[in-house]
């Protein structure tokens, strides 16, 4: 008999409203190069961007400690998501600087996956805060990890299939997730950075003052030069990760999630009551 899926985090209509607005912070915050128009000042203030984007790690743990608040997470759920983030944080570190193999992004795929997709946000980007601590990573690029990452962990939470899709074509759905996510992931943290690489330093770099579709193709010219081999890199671990290891982990993150009861009340009996 399989057992229904349980969601760690709920998603109330506070908690997607405040997915919605972070989502839509996160997406102004990273595309505003093609967002604003040529002739915008935006593009004069380049080198000062990222420290104004900075301010937005303020916003991102506000939104989560509301969505947090407003699901009611309960002590069991918070121990897990202490748990696996302090596991993600460990295993980032592992792969660093050796080709983008990056062990992290697999056990949130799957992680993701168990607990759903509020838990999956909330997951994501707090391992990615912790990381940043423990690995000294902190800068005006956090914020972005933190949204990318939160995204990442939501879309596996977001995949079809969660109470009923078991066995290999689970397993084949989340490789293959992990697979695109991946390259996503660099696709989209690349746009924190491009913007300041230099003014006209190349014929891949931001121009301010080129049409949108100029910049695009700058862009994708950029993803190709200086991503690529570490994005595959990433994706391929992933998907190894996922299919070798990927039947364990599974099925200690739904016998966690069982034993852990997230959705049960606790009830307490009074002798002689």
């Amino acid at each position: 008999m399989t057992s229904p899926a349980v969601r760690a985090v709920r998603l109330g209509p506070r908690s997607v409203a405040a997915l919605v607005l972070v989502g839509a912070v996160g997406v102004a915050a990273f595309g505003w190069p093609f967002l604003a128009p040529p002739d915008s000042r935006v593009g004069a203030h380049a080198e000062d961007a990222p420290w104004l984007f900075a301010g937005l790690l303020v916003l991102l743990v506000a939104v989560v400690a509301a969505t947090i608040s407003e699901s009611g997470l309960g002590p069991k759920a918070v121990a897990m998501l202490g748990v696996l983030a302090a596991t993600g944080a460990a295993l980032r570190p592992i792969g660093a600087g050796t080709a983008g193999i990056e062990p992290m992004f697999f056990l949130l795929v799957l992680s993701g996956r168990v607990l759903g997709p509020g838990f999956g946000f909330v997951l994501g980007s707090v391992t990615m805060f912790a990381s940043a601590l423990l690995t000294g990573g902190v800068g005006p690029w956090m914020p972005f990890q933190m949204l990318a990452m939160g995204w990442f962990t939501m879309g596996a939470g977001l995949l079809p299939g969660a109470a009923r899709l078991r066995g290999r074509a689970e397993l084949v759905m989340l490789a293959c997730y992990g697979f695109l996510a991946a390259f996503a992931y660099g696709t989209v943290m690349n746009l924190a950075g491009w913007p300041f690489m230099g003014t006209m330093a190349s014929k891949i770099s931001f121009d301010p003052h080129a049409a949108v579709p100029a910049n695009l193709a700058r862009f994708l010219a950029y993803c190709l030069a200086t991503s690529m081999g570490w994005d595959l890199g990433r994706a391929v671990c992933t998907v190894v990760l996922t299919l070798t290891l990927g039947p364990a982990v599974l099925r200690a993150l739904r016998r966690a999630t069982r034993r852990a009861a997230f959705e049960t009340p606790v009830a307490f009996e009074v002798p002689g009551g």
